[in-house]
């Protein structure tokens, strides 16, 4: 069937860059899924303007930018969305040489402004950011492959803990939602590292799921760990406890982020093929979605079938309706969006 080819325009953000594919979407469908986020707020690191820009997720509406230094890249929110934290990598990309930035930047999402600045050096290149249920804070330097804790990061000026992590060029990590186990994986070690973040006398525990392991998740019960091995152009099940392999699926491109959605889906991105991907929890392909530009980050809304798609090359967020998997709207934003968060409308 013919894909048809529309140009969606965004309010006070601009023009989608021609040729977004809507599958069969009309007016009305973007229309629904824009009153499904009515009242909805984006927040988008916008990392190569080194700017967090605050969007109406309805319309597409600029409502704020803050500018930061040089080259955000993570951010989280806590559970009453009164404080954003990100962190300072402080260069472009993992492959870029330098000794990046060493803060943890911490965002009033009320006042929308920079409130303060967390030093964290000597531990620097801070990219992965998590946080638990108890609003606890974490915090991943790549250069020096060291997990850093925040007991009470609205106030606190300097890290409380510090585990290591074993692994090599430590990018990314997933945390359980208490907090007491972090999932670090290691670009150039092709690891990832089960850590216990409040006790540092545990000796991580390691595993290769193959080459270039950059993102994962848990499955909701905490059980199985999935992570996308970028050079081996896989998806891989991991024991959650025993960190062994259960099981492994070659994706046939570049799995860059892997999201749970529910009991028995996943949700992978590909920047070889520019593609979302739904699979099963046992690894089965199920729908495929080509996108217009390289999807990196994915912010799902919390209580609607909707996906926010930050797309690098494009500076564009695709919306995506997860039930038809349909990109049906989307809007412009400053250079290269990568993570965001939803604040959405209580």
């Amino acid at each position: 069937m013919a894909t048809r080819r529309t140009v969606i325009k965004a309010v006070g953000a601009g023009t989608l860059a021609t040729g977004l594919a809507t599958p069969a979407v009309g007016a009305a469908g973007a229309a629904g899924a824009s009153r499904a986020a009515q009242g909805d707020v984006l927040v988008v690191v916008e990392k190569s303007s080194h700017s967090l820009g605050f969007f109406d997720a309805a319309t597409g509406r600029r409502l704020k930018t803050v500018s930061l230094p040089d080259y955000p890249h993570e951010m989280v929110v806590d559970s009453r969305g009164r404080f954003a934290y990100v962190g300072h990598y402080g260069v472009r990309m993992a492959s870029t040489v330098g000794e990046g930035g060493s803060a943890v930047f911490v965002v009033d999402l009320a006042e929308r402004s920079l409130a303060r600045t967390i030093d964290t050096r000597p531990f620097n290149r801070i990219h992965g950011m998590g946080i638990d249920r108890h609003d606890r804070l974490y915090a991943l330097s790549e250069e020096k492959a060291v997990l850093l804790g925040f007991d009470d990061p609205s106030t606190d000026q300097a890290p409380t803990r510090a585990v290591p992590t074993h692994g090599v060029k430590t990018h990314l990590f997933t945390l359980s939602r208490d907090g007491e186990r972090a999932y670090v994986t290691g670009l150039l070690s092709h690891t990832v590292s089960l850590v216990r973040p409040h006790d540092a006398s545990v000796a991580p525990v390691l595993v290769t799921p193959g080459q270039l392991p950059e993102s994962s998740c848990l499955s909701r019960d905490e059980k199985t760990l999935f992570v996308g091995a970028r050079k081996s152009s896989s998806l891989v099940a991991v024991d959650a406890r025993t960190m062994k392999v259960r099981r492994t699926a070659k994706t046939g491109g570049d799995p860059l982020r892997v999201y749970t959605l529910d009991d028995e889906r996943l949700l992978v991105t590909d920047i070889v093929a520019n593609t979302l991907t739904t699979w099963s929890t046992d690894l089965r392909r199920l729908r495929t979605l080509h996108l217009p530009g390289t999807p990196s980050a994915v912010t799902l809304h919390p209580a609607k079938p909707l996906a926010y798609v930050s797309l690098l090359s494009t500076d564009q967020i695709a919306v995506v309706d997860l039930n038809r998997f349909d990109v049906i709207d989307g809007f412009g934003t400053r250079r290269e969006p990568d993570s965001a968060v939803l604040l959405a409308r209580q």
